[in-house]
């Protein structure tokens, strides 16, 4: 590319950063029921153009095939009718969700006289950029509208028709309820040159959520100079102590890994206390293989699992992704715990255990963004928390960990109310 090119890019880019500004401040200051009335109008605008979105995404998907794309890629890009459906009955559930905008907590009467709070306010312009998923642009839209955020969304190139038409829906429904159109915007540029203008934009973009594979999210975060909410990988373990119930801990193992496979939140590593492997191995293994799932084990997992195969040192920091598992046999809960704190990747990790103590000593001494007792990871999900729908998951420590929604989109500043009060 050359110089000129690029910095027309750059300057595009520069123009949507300010239109969102601008449009973020408007949305800040409307009120719970105009962002619900446009996600309303939104809702019924795709209802409406449909027809537009499943053609735009017939072009999508037609060119996809002919560039030879994995047919996996190509299902996730496809928006069948249930799937348009889905997203406007996706943005009716984000309305009637509660507003965290405006709402003020702790609010404390000070030897002074003075009262102190904290209220929550939208953080003003939010990059996503995301790769495969059209139904990403209105789900991510409809958070950002509920929150009071500006948005802008830069999909992968293999969906631009789909998202822009979409798109188009968007900024009509924000029109018809009397909000900025601006308020979301599709970047039209396939370039990859625009996501790197994008993430060095802190006058215009207040945080960036990457949302796709390891080398999209690493490559921003090691570009940005905006603010990132991120995971990287979901190496996520379930730990089987000797004092779990043998039903449980089948149920759990075996729906954390074969539920569904290629979501961060599936079980990669399954560690099994010595005083439970007799009992709860064979039949795991038994479901595994009849599930068609590949176990890679330790010896001591292999002595009890004739099919496994030898698990390599890469195999237990490995997110698979696939019909793939790690298993491993530990003496005693200390083991366990080390494991997951050398191989996790911070996601999700999940105890069975019938002992209290040791579930309460999990709880505090793990640490992950979500940490479970007797269930499985595949509930570390925004939809099984109650948040509705969400922006993505974040490992980090700082903001947002965890499922982010709505309250993950918003941030708190301090209030003070006095009544002509001045300090001494």
């Amino acid at each position: 590319m050359s110089a000129e090119q690029s910095s027309d890019i750059t300057e595009t880019i520069r123009r949507v950063g300010q239109q969102a500004r601008a449009a973020g401040r408007a949305l800040a200051r409307s009120g719970t029921g105009a962002r619900n009335s446009a996600l309303a109008a939104i809702a019924a605008r795709i209802e409406a153009g449909a027809e537009a979105i499943a053609a735009a995404n017939a072009a999508d998907l037609d060119a996809a095939r002919e560039a030879g794309l994995d047919p996996a890629l190509i299902d996730r890009m496809e928006l069948t009718p249930g799937r348009i459906q889905g997203m406007a009955d996706g943005l009716r559930e984000i309305a009637g969700l509660p507003d965290p905008v405006g709402a003020v907590r702790e609010l404390s009467a000070r030897p002074s006289g003075i009262q102190v709070g904290r209220m929550r306010m939208p953080i003003g312009v939010i990059g996503i950029i995301y790769e495969s998923r059209p139904n990403v642009t209105a789900d991510a839209a409809g958070l950002c509208i509920k929150s009071g955020n500006a948005t802008i969304l830069r999909g992968g190139s293999e969906a631009i028709r789909s998202n822009r038409a979409i798109a188009e829906q968007i900024r009509a429904g924000l029109e018809d309820a009397g909000l900025p159109g601006d308020g979301v915007q599709v970047v039209a540029t396939t370039d990859r040159d625009a996501v790197g203008a994008l993430i060095q934009m802190p006058e215009s973009v207040d945080v960036i959520v990457p949302r796709g594979g390891k080398g999209l999210v690493e490559r921003i975060a090691r570009e940005a100079r905006v603010p990132v909410i991120k995971h990287l990988d979901g190496v996520c373990h379930v730990y089987v102590d000797g004092a779990a119930d043998t039903d449980k801990a089948v149920a759990i193992a075996v729906n954390a890994k074969t539920q569904r496979l290629g979501t961060c939140n599936t079980m990669e590593t399954l560690l099994v206390d010595e005083a439970a492997a007799g009992r709860v191995l064979p039949e795991i293994g038994r479901q595994l293989r009849e599930a068609g799932i590949e176990v890679r084990g330790c010896q001591r997992t292999r002595d009890r699992l004739a099919e496994a195969v030898p698990a390599t040192e890469a195999d237990w920091a490995t997110e698979y992704l696939g019909p793939t598992l790690s298993v491993r046999v530990v003496d005693g809960f200390e083991e366990a715990v080390a494991h997951i704190e050398r191989y996790s990747s911070g996601h999700t990790e999940a105890i069975v255990t019938e002992s209290y103590p040791l579930a309460q000593r999990f709880l505090r001494e793990v640490d992950s963004s979500s940490v479970m007792v007797n269930a499985s990871t595949r509930f570390a999900d925004g939809q099984e928390y109650g948040l509705g729908a969400e922006i993505g998951i974040s490992t980090d420590k700082l903001h947002a960990r965890g499922p982010v929604g709505l309250e993950g989109l918003t941030t708190e500043k301090w209030i003070v109310l006095g009544d002509g009060h001045v300090r001494s």
